[in-house]
């Protein structure tokens, strides 16, 4: 009996060693990142909130993107100060990063105390996003226009109503 249980427990483990989780390719993944340089930077402009139960709200805006752990990561942060008062309005937060063995872009993002988690496409030089909570359905455009600026469109729906827009962000590279 004792003999049966001792190997049996090597079986167990000689299964879990085969079923090990590959190693990343860490190389992969900095190419792939590598894509987004053009996203490094600091970026300034302004942002149109869009709210029904504030009102619309002006926005100036910065963004500023670097790489982390030697390009494994990027990390995005957004602050928008209201036009009126220079009170900040806005403030997120993002990493982004990517994984080889599915071939995907992820983010996790922070804002107002919660987070969520996308998956990212890369499209030229621009990203697109979204998620669903409950009824909330969300997506997102980034991009790059053929004059440099970092553009953002942002769309949300609540159950089958259609989708409305209740972000526009726009911001030129600084020096």
């Amino acid at each position: 009996m004792r003999t049966a249980s001792v190997v049996c427990c090597i079986l167990i483990s000689v299964a879990q060693m085969a079923q090990a989780p590959r190693p990343p390719d860490l190389n992969a993944q900095r190419a792939a990142m590598k894509k987004l340089n053009f996203l490094v930077g600091n970026w300034s402009g302004e942002a149109h909130v869009l709210s029904s139960e504030t009102g619309p709200k002006e926005l100036a805006m910065t963004e500023r993107a670097e790489f982390k752990l030697g390009g494994l990561v990027l990390t995005i942060e957004g602050v928008g100060r209201s036009k009126a008062d220079g009170e900040p309005a806005l403030q997120a937060f993002g990493v982004v990063s990517y994984d080889d063995a599915s071939g995907t872009y992820h983010m996790r993002a922070f804002n107002d105390g919660r987070f969520l988690e996308a998956d990212m496409k890369l499209a030229g030089h621009g990203l697109t996003w979204g998620f669903t909570l409950g009824g909330y359905r969300t997506h997102s455009t980034l991009r790059i226009t053929d004059a440099g600026d970092w553009t953002e469109h942002h769309e949300i729906s609540v159950g089958s109503t259609p989708a409305k827009p209740f972000m526009e962000l726009k911001v030129t590279r600084r020096p």
